[in-house]
């Protein structure tokens, strides 16, 4: 069954309608000067619902604000982070930059000192091959350049003779390649260079050989050893400076050698 609201004198009045008898009767009530008695609870009634208001309104705010600096303060934070993140990255960036630079400066500093010390060893191997030394280290000459008599059958000495024991250890005065190795008639065992400069050297009366024909000899290495084969009074060592690799092409040792640098 359908409920239907009551009309007529027992309807109940409407909140507008309450409000304006509320308001009509303190109306009245002031007039009859009774509503100095009846205001005061009214009035304080309202005056504390508009603190509960205030107050509540406050509330809100006060939330809001607090709110409000939490976001702040978290979107610092999250900024500080960030920042710090970027430094960290930054730094991190640098001292990566940093180290390859210093790795960088190493390797082109070790590549020069490399560079400059195969400069030096090429230098100091290039002196070495340019140098001459004597036939004989330590030695001395007993028979000079052009020294006459029977001896030699051209009537004189087309060498010089350095004094040498037997099995004296023999040297090539300098850079050159081996053209002649063997027994040389009147020169007994001997050894014949074509040097680096065109000039050729002859070693004679050799009590053995420690080269052979072709091969590429430098200055100090042994050729061998100081003998006295052939045609010989006693073991030394017959050295001598050619043009040519003829005999007959001879010229003066000891100026050869000087030329060269050698002190004799």
């Amino acid at each position: 069954m359908a409920f239907t609201r009551a009309t007529g004198k027992h309807r109940r009045p409407s909140r507008m309608t309450r409000q304006s008898a509320n308001i009509a009767g303190i109306a009245t009530l002031a007039t009859a000067g009774v509503v100095g008695t009846l205001s005061s609870p009214a009035f304080a009634a309202a005056d504390t619902a508009a603190a509960t208001v205030e107050d509540t309104g406050l509330n809100a705010i006060v939330v809001a604000d607090t709110l409000a600096a939490q976001i702040d303060a978290q979107a610092r934070a999250q900024q500080q982070a960030a920042d710090a993140a970027a430094a960290e990255a930054k730094a991190a960036a640098e001292a990566k930059k940093r180290a390859e630079e210093a790795k960088r400066k190493a390797e082109a500093k070790a590549k020069a000192e490399r560079e400059a010390k195969e400069r030096a060893a090429r230098e100091a191997e290039r002196k070495r091959l340019n140098t001459y030394v004597s036939p004989v280290a330590g030695s001395y000459v007993s028979t000079a350049y052009q020294a006459g008599g029977a001896v030699w059958s051209s009537g004189s000495h087309t060498g010089i003779d350095f004094h040498a024991a037997s099995g004296t250890s023999v040297r090539a005065v300098g850079t050159g390649t081996v053209v002649e190795a063997g027994w040389g008639g009147a020169y007994g065992n001997n050894v014949v260079i074509k040097m680096n400069d065109g000039t050729y050297t002859q070693y004679g009366h050799l009590s053995s050989l420690s080269v052979s024909v072709g091969q590429s000899v430098t200055p100090g290495q042994q050729i061998g050893l100081a003998g006295s084969t052939g045609n010989s009074t006693g073991p030394h060592l017959h050295f001598e400076a050619r043009t040519s690799p003829e005999y007959g092409s001879d010229i003066d040792p000891i100026g050869y050698l000087r030329s060269h640098g050698v002190n004799l």
